[in-house]
């Protein structure tokens, strides 16, 4: 019969030898558990700072694992995995892989100090050897229930993540809906954008949070049809072109075709202002093909506004063309430089002013509404603008 490696039956042949080195060894189990609670307290600063009933469950596995040694090391059958079972499924959450390799090592080095004055100096040798495979077995067990419990809590933190997306998109930011993004660390107080591109066949959203991350962007994303809806915070939301330009360097976790990045909002609760612009311009982009690959939704007003945006259309008569109408010579000059084909010296001979009164109120006009009448596509924006804002007049 093949006895398991490392094992009393193993390595020593004489049944009564095996037997009196077992009841030994079980004798030593209760100064070798103590040893180990008082050396996880002196040896590591985060022992001491978990709660009592998290040091209790400790103390237990630490227990667990000594007494399933004396299991292990008998030849009996034994699973790993049923040690840390001592412990509720919570404490995988309260104690992390490097803390319960910490655990592990430490009880190992306890329970190989302890041998050294608690056994006589033939019973050492095979049971330090014994200490080494069942460390070996105890450290994959432990490495295979945190593996399922980042799955399983992978799965669901993506369906939460998937119901934030989805409250954003549809304008149900309450209570209930920032609770979870924090259970998922997010800062709710961050400022935000929401970007929407299409979503990629073989994309994968972990590689996208991982290059946002190197952006200083935190990403929460979630794809609805065939478009990918990203909320975009973290220090990297910044003025909304810098933004722009950050999200525009994630463009290969996106499937081909725009993205448009919507407004910021100073917190997630503002986000679905944003998201409102950006599904809007996403809509509406294919009218500019020529445009940037990655865009503000404010590049798009004159699109999303004859696409039947209300939204935009009030942007465009109502904030845009008031500020421009405030100042009639500069409304005059406008509309007079945009009627003769950007030309200054028509414009000017036109309105019956000089070229140069003329280029100063071109550069008035910038100021006042933030778009150049010299550029066409600005130009065209302003001529919109121009259009709505009489009708509404």
């Amino acid at each position: 019969m093949d006895h398991r490696p490392g094992t009393a039956p193993a390595l020593i042949s004489s049944s009564r030898a095996r037997t009196a080195l077992l009841k030994r060894l079980s004798a030593a189990t209760s100064e070798i558990n103590t040893a180990t609670v008082t050396a996880m307290t002196q040896r590591h600063e985060w022992f001491g700072q978990l709660d009592p009933e998290s040091r209790s469950w400790i103390g237990i596995l630490a227990r667990a694992g000594i007494d399933g040694f004396v299991t292990w090391f008998s030849g009996a059958e034994f699973k790993a995995e049923t040690v840390f079972e001592a412990a509720p499924r919570a404490m995988a959450r309260r104690i992390s892989l490097q803390q319960t390799v910490d655990l592990v090592r430490t009880t190992t080095e306890v329970l190989e100090e302890q041998l050294q004055h608690l056994l006589p100096r033939g019973d050492r040798q095979p049971v330090q050897l014994g200490i080494v495979h069942y460390s070996r077995e105890i450290a994959f067990a432990a490495a295979a229930i945190y593996a399922r419990a980042a799955e399983a809590r992978g799965a669901w933190d993506s369906r939460i993540e998937a119901t934030i997306v989805d409250a954003v998109v549809r304008a149900e930011t309450d209570e209930s809906m920032l609770s979870r993004a924090s259970t998922l660390g997010w800062n709710t107080e961050s400022r935000v954008v929401v970007a929407i591109g299409g979503m990629a066949e073989d994309g994968s959203i972990d590689a996208l949070r991982r290059a946002a991350a190197k952006l200083s962007l935190d990403v929460l994303a979630a794809p609805q049809g065939d478009r990918l809806v990203c909320i975009i915070g973290g220090a990297g939301v910044t003025e909304p072109v810098e933004t722009c330009d950050r999200i525009a360097q994630l463009q290969e976790h996106f499937a081909t075709g725009p993205i448009v990045v919507g407004p910021t909002a100073e917190t997630l609760a503002g986000a679905p202002r944003s998201a409102r612009a950006a599904a809007s311009g996403y809509r509406a982009a294919k009218a500019w093909p020529e445009g940037p690959r990655t865009l503000l939704s404010v590049d798009l007003l004159p699109e999303r506004a004859l696409a039947g945006d209300g939204h935009a259309r009030r942007v465009l008569a109502s904030e845009l063309y008031p500020a421009l109408a405030a100042h009639k010579e500069l409304l005059d000059t406008c509309v007079g430089f945009l009627d003769c084909g950007s030309s200054m010296e028509a414009t000017a001979r036109a309105l019956f002013i000089h070229p140069n009164t003329v280029r100063y109120r071109l550069k008035r006009i910038q100021e006042v509404t933030g778009y150049n009448p010299a550029d066409p596509r600005e130009a065209y924006i302003l001529r919109m603008a121009i259009t709505l804002g009489r009708l509404h007049d």
